[in-house]
């Protein structure tokens, strides 16, 4: 029989700890009633204080500091262009480019008459000036190629004026079908493009899909079928009395956009994008995940709980006094911290998987002392002085890992620190009151033991202990493995990476970036007027890494004089053209005799042999004969044939007839509601610069990006200099956090163990376990981010707990085999499972960055577990044959 080693511990500080909480506990056991009671009512008064008060604060840039330099140029850029506030941007592609540019003036029109809901909307591709100064932002040549074919076409232009129906159309193509016909050898307008245009479209309709004629395209004479897309930027006013603030604004432009017919049936799509669409879809994506996680969370502990105990009434005193403990910090939270943010409402998962600990610690205490004959009361005082400052000393430890967040400027870890760290003092409060009282209530009959693990028993530490020196040599090897690939691991700078890419709202930023990389990584400087931020653009300019640059400026055209001759000259063969009186729609018997006369001259230019036009033409009519089969079915068919092919011909020819009246443009003529959004009141000017390579695709790009503006304008502001410094800040605060944690915690347990080997042997598993969870994150391709960095500084917190058992169980049993068939190895073991399954229903969240961190944390979790059962107790053997060689006992 070996001899009992006692733990060399200040005594007098833990016996203590011991007398409070006996003395506690029996107070709480003699009015059980009144604590259930009392705790009952104040976890119904927190809930109801916390379903009308919950609310959320989805903003990335509000989870640092204010005092953070990159805020604070973020604040000044905010207040000097407040339009950049509270933002929607509506995304709107049709079946044709003009098709898109009508919807997006009837949406536009119709978004302006919601001001309660729409405080501005911006929409530069509709705006009166640019459609009438629009050709002036040509370049020369490509005006004069568009210039000379629009007067080649002037005849065309003219009849479709004159006659905007089925009938004009087809009259004019049976004109330009006669002349090639019945003068081949004449130079003749080559008239195949429309007519595949025109077949392309007719096809689509026979096949059910959407497609229109691009009247646009035709006439500017573009090859490009690329995608078209219509923006309008909307200033909303969100309605911050609702759990979604935007949710009212965004359900308005989808229900607009649906009574408008701008669906997908018609061949439109209408998303929705920008900050507020971005935070709205965030933060159902991060609620729905949470929420699922939380219930998951729960029932999987149930389950743990009750294989752990084989005890419904300790299930449900355990249950209870979990759901009051969360209740009560979900309170605390909404007192203490406000609307929480996307990373402290994780605050409930962790609570869940962290504070059942406490409850398995001692329930299965107490079991042990019932099943070995002790009655209730003694039962208790045994749970109580076996495992009382044991539980105490791990909600410190706990604490101590979320709380070392609060100093750093990281105020989105700190909000989850303050609330979880708070949580684990409400969980030991909750577990020497509300548990103890629950359990006397019901008093579980615990009398046959619970079957345990032979293996775990009694294996388990005799293999242990033979083989002890292949356990820490493996764990050696582990480290140095582990080490070579900690250089492997990285940082992902990017919040875009920690959302939903399946989201609306951010699979729509994501498209429109494949088409413009830098569309979201543009840098933004603040000069002291106009003049300066030309200066300040031209020196831009010339960086390396610098691509494009754009001011108020650069609205204004160059090369106006050569432009504005060359509209002159456009405007005397055209503005005839539209001056002349349209005539009478023709009634559908009209159009039905044109349409035939149409299909008859294709029928003739189609047998004049192999030239494109006579393909054109043979391809036409066979479309045109698989819609007239559809007619008998559909009487809808010739009209849906018309509004396919005519559709937006209207708007393109009253478009055009606006750019004829170009003007001379100035700084001072461009439309008020632009200037505002590159000048401030105070008369700054905005200097945007655009960098010349992806710099989302690498952190060296982006620095290089961020520090070559920076060493012209050190305050540059912008989404490249927040992701920077914001990636800074949180390496500052992980290394802080992690110091902060360390330290406390070896504080604490130098004050406990005032053996320094005590403290090695408790601290060596969890340096093993943090290098054994960066190797891992390196493996399985899960880069430490804004969310689950918490995850080292709290792996101290929580790994110490299991050790903190093991070690004082042990030194009271004075014997590992023995040490291991009490109820603490289990006790370790369940609350390890409990938090990895509590943790494992963060990684089923939608939410990437909400699902990266329960990945993390479960490895960690998990890590740990193994180091606390397997390389602890070996540590623990060579601890005790040194002391034993050195003549101690």
């Amino acid at each position: 029989m070996r001899r009992r080693v006692p733990l060399v511990v200040t005594e007098a500080v833990l016996s203590l700890a011991r007398n409070f909480l006996h003395l506690w506990t029996e107070l709480v056991r003699r009015y059980a009633w009144p604590v259930v009671v009392i705790s009952a009512v104040a976890t119904i008064a927190c809930a109801l204080y916390v379903a009308g008060n919950f609310a959320f604060n989805t903003s990335p840039s509000n989870m640092f500091s204010e005092d953070l330099p990159f805020r604070r140029l973020e604040e000044k850029l905010n207040a000097a262009f407040p339009h950049d506030q509270d933002t929607i941007t509506v995304v709107i592609e049709g079946p044709s480019p003009g098709l898109a540019d009508d919807a997006g003036d009837r949406l536009a029109d119709g978004l302006r008459q919601r001001p309660e809901l729409f405080r501005g909307v911006f929409d530069l591709q509709g705006n009166p000036f640019f459609r009438r100064n629009g050709l002036l932002y040509l370049d020369v040549d490509d005006l004069h190629e568009l210039s000379d074919r629009l007067i080649e076409a002037q005849p065309f232009i003219d009849a479709l004026w004159r006659d905007p129906s089925l009938r004009g159309l087809f009259g004019l193509l049976s004109l330009a079908i006669d002349v090639a016909i019945e003068e081949p050898d004449k130079a003749v307008v080559d008239i195949s493009p429309i007519l595949n245009e025109i077949a392309a479209v007719v096809e689509a309709q026979a096949d059910g899909s959407a497609k229109s004629v691009s009247w646009r395209r035709l006439m500017s004479g573009s090859d490009e079928e690329g995608v078209y897309r219509r923006f309008l930027q909307l200033q909303i006013t969100p309605d911050y009395g609702r759990f979604r603030a935007a949710e009212p604004a965004l359900e308005a432009i989808r229900s607009m956009a649906a009574e408008l017919g701008f669906d997908g049936d018609r061949g439109y799509r209408v998303r929705l994008t920008g900050d507020e669409a971005l935070k709205d879809e965030e933060l159902q994506s991060v609620s729905l995940g949470t929420g699922m996680a939380g219930l998951l969370s729960l029932v999987s502990v149930m389950g743990l709980l009750l294989l752990c105990f084989r005890s419904p009434r300790l299930l449900a005193a355990s249950l209870f006094t979990l759901i009051a403990g969360l209740v009560w910090t979900a309170g605390f939270a909404v007192a203490a911290v406000g609307p929480v943010n996307l990373i402290s409402v994780a605050f409930a998962v962790l609570f869940i998987g962290l504070s059942v600990d406490f409850g398995i610690h001692f329930s299965l205490r107490y079991r042990e002392s019932k099943e070995a004959g002790s009655d209730h009361g003694t039962a208790l005082e045994g749970a109580v002085k076996g495992v009382g400052g044991a539980i105490a000393l791990s909600a410190v430890a706990a604490a101590i890992g979320f709380y070392s967040f609060l100093p750093t400027d990281y105020i989105g870890l700190a909000e989850l620190g303050l609330i979880a760290g708070t949580g684990m003092i409400i969980a030991m409060f909750a577990s020497f009151t509300v548990l103890p009282a629950f359990i006397t209530i019901l008093e579980p009959r615990l009398r046959k033991p619970v079957p345990w693990v032979a293996f775990v028993r009694f294996n388990l530490a005799d293999w242990i202990q033979r083989h002890y020196q292949l356990i820490l040599g493996m764990a050696v090897v582990l480290a140095l493995a582990s080490l070579a690939l900690a250089p492997l691991a990285h940082f992902d700078f990017d919040p875009l990476n920690l959302r939903d890419r399946d989201s609306e709202s951010v699979s729509t930023l994501l498209e429109l970036m494949e088409d413009d990389p830098t569309i979201a990584y543009s840098i933004t400087v603040l000069a002291r007027d106009l003049p300066s931020a030309v200066e300040l653009a031209d020196r831009m300019d010339v960086l390396e890494n610098v691509h494009s640059t754009r001011t108020l400026a650069d609205f204004v055209p160059k090369n106006q004089d050569e432009k504005l001759d060359v509209i002159a000259n456009l405007a005397l063969f055209l503005e005839p053209t539209f001056v002349d009186e349209q005539v009478a729609p023709p009634d559908e018997s009209e159009q039905v005799i044109a349409f035939r006369s149409f299909q008859d001259k294709l029928q003739r230019l189609a047998a004049q042999g192999e030239s494109p036009m006579a393909t054109a033409a043979a391809r036409l009519r066979g479309a045109f004969t698989s819609v007239m089969r559809q007619r008998v079915g559909n009487p809808d068919a010739f009209q849906e044939l018309s509004d396919r092919l005519l559709g937006g011909l209207s708007g393109r020819l009253h478009s055009l007839r606006e750019t004829l009246a170009a003007e001379a443009v100035t700084l001072d003529s461009l439309p008020a509601q632009l200037r505002d959004r590159w000048i401030a009141n105070d008369g700054r000017a905005r200097v945007e610069i655009y960098p010349n390579r992806d710099v989302a695709a690498s952190r060296a790009l982006l620095r290089s990006f961020v520090e070559s503006v920076q060493a012209i304008a050190p305050e540059a502001a912008g989404a490249p200099v927040i992701i920077l410094e914001a990636g800074k800040a949180v390496m500052s605060a992980f290394l802080e956090a992690a110091g902060i944690a360390v330290v406390l915690i070896a504080l604490m347990l130098a004050v406990v163990f005032r053996r320094a080997a005590d403290t090695v042997i408790v601290f060596v598993p969890l340096l093993l376990a943090a290098l054994l969870t960066v190797a891992a994150s390196v493996l399985i391709g899960i880069p430490f981010n804004f969310a689950n960095v918490i995850v080292l500084p709290l792996l101290f917190g929580l790994g110490v707990a299991g050790s903190l058992h093991l070690v004082v169980r042990e030194a009271k049993t004075g014997d590992d085999s023995e040490m291991m068939s009490t109820s603490t190895p289990r006790a370790v073991l369940f609350s390890a499972l409990t938090t990895i399954a509590s943790f494992g229903s963060l990684a089923m969240s939608q939410h990437p960055g909400t699902s990266g961190m329960g990945v993390l944390l479960t490895v960690s979790i998990s890590l740990t577990l193994v180091c606390t059962i397997v390389v602890l107790p070996a540590l623990m053997v060579v601890a005790r044959k040194i002391r034993r060689s050195n003549g101690g006992v």
